[in-house]
């Protein structure tokens, strides 16, 4: 099972995506399908040793940068390497994406390319994130900005399954973002998603409050990709802020460091926990195949990740689930 891999559009492109699909075949045997601009990935290649791996190369004339627009990048660039990548897949060559690159863009081209699941009006992005009881689902994370009702309960309804078939959690709760936990909280969007939840065989818990994100007490949380970006966003802050208070502090008193030097595994524990590059990449739920998007800022020990979840994704085949319930 190949993973076709967008090696051009990260920040640190492509000399981060190259090390991570090296690092992926070589600790876990995964086959990876480098696309980009051939000459940059073999001197990328070269650092590496890569005797035995396999690994392979799909040029591609064409990046996506970060400013183009989703719609011109699938029109106007149908050489990128995003756009490459998923051609791949449609082509049978590899069985899913992973890409570091304008998200939008990345949308844009596995709907274009693989189409969405039949009853599936907007594919979403979904994240895992950690909490105390272990991992939540969060969705949208920033693919649809503007977002109906009938679209919030196909979010509910991809998150479930993808918690189900993944993570194995039997009958995942599913919890409603909001701005409180009573009925009469929230807006018109959450009221009226709200009442089409409880109508539903998902085992909807109703409205969930931003804490409740990270509590355990819910599988899946549901909100427009608005909220949901500015979620992630405050989150990823909120940990590197944490990080360097904590720093800061420890730097600043004797008996800290001492505190720190007997307590380092736990600290250690703690950040690999909290550190987005342990979860790999967002799954892009509701296309017609398997796509990850990474972040643009990914290291080489993300992307190796994402790419294992890649290849673990796409054997159970889920957007076949998801027609099936649909």
């Amino acid at each position: 099972m190949k993973i076709a891999i967008d090696v051009m559009g990260g920040d640190a492109a492509p000399a981060a995506e190259v090390a991570g699909a090296v690092s992926a075949a070589r600790q876990w045997g995964c086959s990876a399908i480098l696309v980009g601009d051939t000459e940059k990935i073999q001197q990328e290649l070269a650092k590496h040793q890569t005797e035995g791996l396999s690994l392979e190369i799909q040029h591609a004339s064409e990046v996506v940068g970060m400013e183009d627009s989703a719609s011109d990048a699938v029109r106007k660039k149908k050489d990128s390497s995003i756009r490459v990548a998923f051609d791949l897949v449609k082509q049978g060559r590899a069985a899913a994406v992973v890409s570091t690159g304008n998200s939008g863009a990345t949308m844009a081209a596995g709907m274009a390319v693989l189409r969405r699941v039949k009853g599936i009006d907007r594919p979403a992005i979904g994240t895992l994130v950690p909490t105390l009881e272990g991992q939540t689902m969060v969705l949208d994370m920033g693919a649809n900005v503007e977002c109906k009702p009938i679209n919030l309960l196909q979010f509910a309804l991809m998150g479930s399954i993808y918690v189900e078939q993944v993570l194995g959690k039997p009958r995942p709760k599913v919890g409603l973002l909001s701005n409180g936990e009573e009925e009469k909280k929230g807006n018109d969007l959450t009221r009226e998603t709200h009442q089409l939840l409880k109508e539903t065989d998902l085992n909807y818990v109703g409205y969930v409050e931003g804490g409740d994100v990270y509590n355990g007490s819910v599988d899946v949380v549901v909100c427009d990709g608005f909220v949901g970006n500015v979620l992630l966003k405050v989150s990823e802050g909120l940990a590197v802020a944490i990080g360097t208070m904590l720093k800061r502090e420890i730097e600043s008193r004797f008996l800290a460091k001492i505190g720190y030097l007997l307590s380092r595994s736990a600290f250690n524990a703690f950040k690999k926990k909290i550190n987005p590059a342990e979860y790999g990449g967002a799954p892009l739920l509701g296309i017609a195949g398997t796509g990850i998007i990474c972040h643009g800022s990914s290291d080489p020990v993300a992307i190796s990740i994402a790419i294992r979840q890649a290849t673990e994704f796409a054997k159970i085949r889920i957007e076949e689930r998801l027609a099936e319930l649909l």
